[in-house]
């Protein structure tokens, strides 16, 4: 029976004729058991799929090793799944985080992810440490696997060869990453002397400091500006100069006469409406129109109903908001649209997209006649789109292959596995649209192929390293790398929350936020968001994601490619 399992383990080729039945169960099972220990909290912090990466290294130390060919493949292939539906998700979001407030917020994780490449090159010319394991080690100390995988690729396309030390790295300085990121977001707290009730008002009020434009705040006004009396909608909404909806009015502030607002609805001095709008425009509208009330919109006897619809036909899919007449057909309201997650105000040229969610307010049978406009069916969207996926892929492996040549660099430049299926997600996910072309999939499917691309990755990673990983810690002097990855997580961090402290004058929760998303780490996003009931961190994420996940996957290589 002994000898049975060790046969199994160690893939006898008499037992498992060929010895891809073997790997897939290796594979497996250093999967499953990295995906039970991610599970597990202490303190509230949890390294989540990342303890993939250690079991595998566990099982290639003790020689649970896979066929070479297989294991390279299943690596790369893994990653490709994993950037190609990390670019779906971000891509929607990805042009609009450089307006107005997102500018501002991108400004600060910039500065995080340029700060981590220059410590990372000084490191490599003090330590003389070669630059496969600083690569390693930044990737590590930031949590940013797609950058590991990067690194990965290109190295293996300059030198022919893989660099296990890049693994090795990443995995010695993970683990203080995620402490060290939460542990700084802490300290900063106590540096800058935050009064919490403040800020937490604060990032409620104005959706904190500048992360409000990709955020929606609904807030109620009463009309004071005698100005605005006896004029239509159509004509104040040019006067502000700002993205804003006016959902209700409740004529004279007699809670029986609430109305659905339209173009050509008329405001009163008396009047109270409900507002839709971002956060940083909420100010300017109250200061233009009269001042902040209390009013409860949904009442019992109430004949308007507010209610979500999905979008679902094709032909609607990249059509201007105005288009579709909603408003004059059927005399409800479109208030907002949300998109993977994120609430955007209903303007006019707002270009709608499969699987969008629209708040519409009205009667209850005007939004029946809309939802069989609009489609509002949830099986038509359970049916995944797979064409537009794997051209995309494919489009993405070409983009990757293609050489560029600069002066100055000997050997030309490629995108890699890692680039290319990156920018062709987040172009085909924003632009596709506008063509026609569905690129929508649910979230719960962006997401599983998202896990069982990054689970494969790492396992493979873990199990390519494993061999040496033991001794090279112990005796090869990688423990002090734990020292480097801590000052490459925490002196960038300390810096930019600084700079967006002092300069950019950022509310507290946003600024962590902003940092968690500087260091794509999500450990850090729940400690931020365990910190406030408002949405301040979560918003200020999501602002500077994309960008920073495309910086860290393209300073990966570049530093590869410069360095080597």
């Amino acid at each position: 029976m002994t000898e049975f399992f060790i046969n199994m383990f160690e893939g006898n080729p008499a037992q498992w004729g060929g010895g891809v039945a073997h790997s897939v169960l290796i594979l497996s099972l250093v999967i499953a058991f990295g995906v039970m220990l991610g599970k597990i909290k202490v303190a509230g912090v949890s390294f989540g799929v990342t303890w993939i990466l250690f079991v595998g290294i566990l099982f290639g130390h003790f020689g649970f090793n896979i066929n070479e060919h297989l294991i390279h493949f299943m690596k790369e292939f893994g990653l490709i799944l994993f950037v190609y539906s990390v670019g779906l998700q971000v891509g929607p979001g990805f042009f609009s985080a450089f307006r107005k407030g997102g500018l501002s917020l991108n400004m600060v994780a910039v500065t995080v992810v340029v700060l981590g490449v220059l410590l990372t090159v000084t490191l490599h010319y003090v330590t003389g440490l070669p630059i496969t394991t600083m690569v390693g080690i930044l990737s590590g100390a930031v949590t940013n696997t797609p950058g590991l995988g990067a690194a990965q690729q290109a190295n293996s396309d300059l030198a022919g060869v893989a660099a296990p030390e890049i693994a090795m790295a990443y995995a010695v300085a993970y683990p203080l990453g995620v402490i060290g990121c939460i542990l700084a977001l802490l300290f900063m707290r106590y540096l800058f002397r935050v009064n919490v009730s403040n800020e937490e008002q604060e990032a409620k009020c104005v959706g904190g400091g500048g992360g409000g434009e990709q955020a929606v705040r609904p807030f109620s006004l009463l009309i004071k500006n005698a100005a605005v009396d006896g004029k239509r909608l159509s004509e104040i909404e040019p006067l502000l100069h700002c993205r804003f909806v006016v959902s209700r009015i409740c004529v004279g502030g007699v809670p029986e006469n609430i109305i659905p607002a339209t173009a050509d609805s008329v405001l009163h001095v008396g009047d109270k409406v409900l507002v839709i709008t971002r956060p940083v425009d909420a100010s300017i509208i109250t200061m233009f129109l009269g001042e902040e009330c209390e009013m409860k919109w949904e009442t019992p006897d109430t004949k308007l109903i507010s209610r979500r619809v999905l979008i679902t036909k094709p032909e609607l899919n990249g059509k201007m908001l105005s288009s579709l007449k909603i408003r004059n057909n059927f005399g409800v309201n479109i208030t907002r649209v949300n998109r993977s997650g994120v609430d955007l105000v209903a303007n006019p040229h707002l270009r709608l997209q499969m699987g969008d969610r629209v708040t519409i307010v009205g009667s209850e049978l005007a939004i029946g006649h809309v939802e069989k406009v609009l489609g509002n069916s949830l099986k038509r969207l359970d049916h995944p789109n797979l064409i537009p996926i794997f051209i995309g892929i494919a489009l993405g492996c070409l983009l990757g292959s293609i050489p560029f040549v600069f002066p100055g660099i000997p050997q030309p430049v490629k995108l890699g596995l890692a680039g290319g299926p990156l920018i062709v997600a987040i172009l085909v996910s924003r632009f596709g649209p506008n063509y026609k072309l569905v690129t929508y999939t649910t979230m719960s499917a962006n997401l599983m192929i998202r896990e069982i691309g990054i689970s494969l990755f790492l396992a493979c990673v873990g199990l390519g390293a494993g061999e040496g990983f033991v001794d090279t810690v112990v005796n090869g002097g990688g423990y002090v790398w734990i020292g480097y990855g801590v000052l490459i997580t925490v002196l960038p961090l300390l810096i930019a929350g600084f700079v967006g402290r002092r300069f950019f004058r950022l509310n507290y929760f946003t600024l962590i936020g902003v940092l968690s998303g500087s260091m794509t780490n999500p450990p850090a996003l729940a400690y931020s968001n365990e910190q406030t009931s408002s949405d301040a961190p979560a918003v200020g994420y999501a602002t500077v994601y994309p960008l920073t996940m495309f910086l860290r996957v393209l300073s990966a290589q570049l530093l590869i490619i410069f360095f080597i």
